[in-house]
């Protein structure tokens, strides 16, 4: 039977770490508890679980605003459930969403929307939201809640790359959610930002500079104050910023004439004008001037996720 749906996938983001630091047993049971309380959500919000996948969750919704008021609460929700954890035990979701039609065959699902799915969970990082552009279809933006276009990103498997939101969803998290005591460990604590972290190498012509999440925000200009100086006529004092927001890095331009931005493997170019985008993976940002300027100064990137 084919239906259109809304697919959601959830992992949980470094329980190998997590079975290494408590043992089979131990870890299995705190799993379980983690993905049965996925399960319990998604059903609140109208959703049908498939199946349970070891540390993930399969589920179907009927309509995607069902789906992202479900994910969103799931992350906000086990933040607060995470901070009054133990930081052996902390076991961090990332979810992919997806929206297409699916097989139903034996209560199971296929098709591209669940592979899809999928995939956006495995490319995502932990704490984080992805989801592709027809499952934000329809969709009223709750409070605190902000869709930051990644671009069109390579789907394995699939011959035409899709277009890729990411979901922020703590802006306006109520004060509870953050507010801890003090013989509470913080959810991110600083001598874990290797492992919670990610870094950015920032590269242009011979000079070449690594940033840990802890370094950022960092700022891209002509001013020799800017952690990463570009001295090119076209680039303005302070062209760009690059800040560390919701697991992710963020290209804030800044400037008069723009930044480009291209992703590698992707052949379309996203144009920054006083706005920002999710930076990920490889890619290009052309400052100041188009990539069809082929004297244009080009700030090559390449970021890398969290690993455990």
């Amino acid at each position: 039977m084919s239906v259109h749906a809304t697919v959601v996938f959830t992992d949980l983001f470094g329980s190998t770490s997590v079975y290494e630091a408590l043992g089979n047993a131990q870890a299995t049971q705190a799993v379980t508890q983690v993905t049965n309380w996925i399960a319990e959500t998604i059903a609140m919000h109208g959703g049908r679980v498939v199946k349970l996948l070891g540390d993930g969750v399969l589920a179907l919704f009927h309509n995607n605003q069902s789906a992202i008021n479900a994910v969103v609460e799931i992350q906000r929700k086990h933040q607060v459930r995470m901070a009054r954890t133990a930081s052996t035990h902390r076991l961090p979701i990332r979810i992919g969403v997806s929206s297409g039609d699916v097989e139903i065959v034996a209560g199971d699902c296929y098709g591209d929307a669940v592979n899809v799915a999928a995939r956006l969970s495995d490319l995502s990082g932990a704490h984080q939201i992805w989801a592709n552009s027809p499952a934000l279809e329809g969709i009223n933006e709750a409070a605190g809640v902000r869709y930051r276009v990644l671009g069109p990103i390579s789907i394995r498997g699939r011959a035409e790359p899709c277009t890729v939101y990411q979901i922020d969803w703590e802006d306006d998290a109520p004060s509870s959610l953050l507010t801890m005591q003090s013989d509470i460990v913080p959810l991110f604590d600083p001598t874990q930002t290797d492992i919670l972290g990610g870094q950015i190498e920032l590269r242009w012509m011979d000079m070449r500079k690594t940033f840990k999440s802890f370094d950022l925000p960092i700022h891209i200009g002509r001013l020799r104050q800017a952690e990463f100086v570009v001295d090119d006529p076209r680039v303005s004092r302070t062209h760009a910023r690059i800040d560390w927001r919701n697991g992710s890095m963020i290209l804030v331009d800044l400037s008069s004439y723009g930044c480009w931005v291209r992703f590698s493997g992707d052949g379309s170019d996203l144009l920054l004008r006083r706005e920002e985008c999710v930076l990920h993976g490889l890619g290009e940002v052309s400052l100041g001037s188009s990539f069809a300027d082929l004297s244009a100064p080009i700030m090559h990137f390449s970021v890398s996720q969290p690993s455990l």
